[in-house]
């Protein structure tokens, strides 16, 4: 298209009209009144963000290398070689450093889960404040993305897929007030209800209201009814704080994610679920706790103290 004054008009009104569409839909979700707009936007747009992403960053198309692994029985085999060659395309510096390293947790996660996944570069994030907590991927429907599979990265659970457009997707992230996920306690089995509180830790209503569950418990995805939008087993978070109100139908706690959402980076996305549910495999070995330092005073009775011949109170020695 010609540079003129009409080429610029335009996209100044498509500017102004996809500006509209994200103001209206501030909660994205299959009910939302603009979703066959919020599509077209993001086939519209999705390209260009996936064009700035690649000239910024040349190693974002070496994400693209992580693959579904085929064979149930060779998957872990064939994460391993996605790895290796991943870690041949990707430079030295400090931030390929940081990613290989994020590559490395994910795909340890993907093949301890079995789960097949898609791996993804974060090329754009929300409005933290009036909208939904969201992050854009550079993976859409051509790379076989569908609404409603999870994502999770290195660390455990980020979020599911909203909105997807032919190269770009849309993820709900698990700290959105809008996300809710079922959880499982690790050991105990207690089933509850995540819900995201912004920037504070997420909120758990366990269902049974006297179960026994302390800080420092740890909690994973129960999984949904045929995988989606939850597979089962992927970390979630740490007890931080329980309730002290008992006597209700549910218990309420406190729980820190494992993921950091505001330094996400590299993600995967579940294309592939597993076979049976992983349970607490998945999860980190636990930290060993450190032990405390004992200190142990002896005391020395001192000369005065055992010599009976000398005086403690003025020290001159008394004649019999």
């Amino acid at each position: 298209m010609r540079d003129t004054r009409e080429s610029r008009l335009l996209l100044v009104l498509l500017i102004a009209i996809a500006f509209a569409l994200i103001t209206v839909d501030i909660r994205g979700g299959q009910d939302s009144p603009v979703e066959g707009a919020r599509q077209a936007a993001a086939t519209v747009f999705g390209p260009i963000e996936n064009g700035v992403s690649s000239a910024v960053n040349p190693v974002g198309n070496a994400i693209a290398a992580v693959r579904d692994s085929g064979s149930r029985h060779d998957r872990i085999a064939q994460l391993e070689r996605d790895n290796a060659a991943l870690k041949a395309k990707l430079g030295s510096d400090d931030r390929n450093r940081s990613r290989l390293k994020q590559l490395d947790k994910m795909i340890r996660v993907a093949g301890e889960g079995q789960y097949g996944i898609k791996g993804a570069e974060v090329i754009a994030i929300g409005a933290a404040q009036g909208f939904s907590w969201t992050v854009t991927i550079d993976v859409g429907a051509n790379d076989g993305i569908r609404r409603d599979m999870t994502v999770l990265n290195g660390d455990g659970l980020v979020g599911r897929v909203t909105t997807v457009g032919p190269d770009t997707s849309t993820v709900l992230l698990a700290s959105d007030p809008d996300f809710t996920v079922g959880t499982r306690m690790e050991n105990s089995d207690e089933l509850g209800f995540a819900s995201g509180q912004g920037d504070r830790p997420l909120r758990v209503q366990l269902l049974n209201g006297k179960a026994d569950v302390k800080k420092g418990d740890r909690l994973v995805t129960f999984g949904s009814q045929a995988d989606r939008p939850f597979v089962p087993g992927v970390p979630v978070g740490v007890v931080l704080r329980v309730d002290p109100s008992g006597g209700g139908l549910t218990r309420t706690v406190y729980v820190q994610p494992f993921v950091s959402f505001s330094r996400l980076d590299i993600v995967g996305v579940v294309v592939t679920a597993p076979k049976k549910d992983p349970r607490d495999t998945v999860l980190p070995p636990k930290p060993v706790p450190k032990p405390t330092p004992t200190v142990t005073v002896t005391v020395t009775p001192s000369d005065s103290a055992t010599d009976p011949s000398t005086d403690s109170a003025d020290g001159q020695q008394q004649t019999p």
